[in-house]
């Protein structure tokens, strides 16, 4: 999880002070979505395992 806010953080860093061309801000946005898959999956496999239960609101 920190490491998806330091990469937007830093996408939002590089945005900011690169003129012209950003391939800086490319990469970091696209590690920050990977970054936030592999939690959605992960987190979909402790799921699966047993590990964690979803607490619904209507319970």
């Amino acid at each position: 999880m920190l490491g998806i806010v330091f990469s937007l953080g830093s996408a939002l860093f590089h945005l900011m002070t690169d003129k012209g061309d950003s391939k800086k801000m490319v990469r970091a946005l696209t590690l920050r979505v990977a970054l936030s898959v592999g939690l959605f999956l992960a987190l979909m496999a402790a799921w699966a395992a047993g590990l964690i239960q979803p607490l619904g609101a209507g319970r």
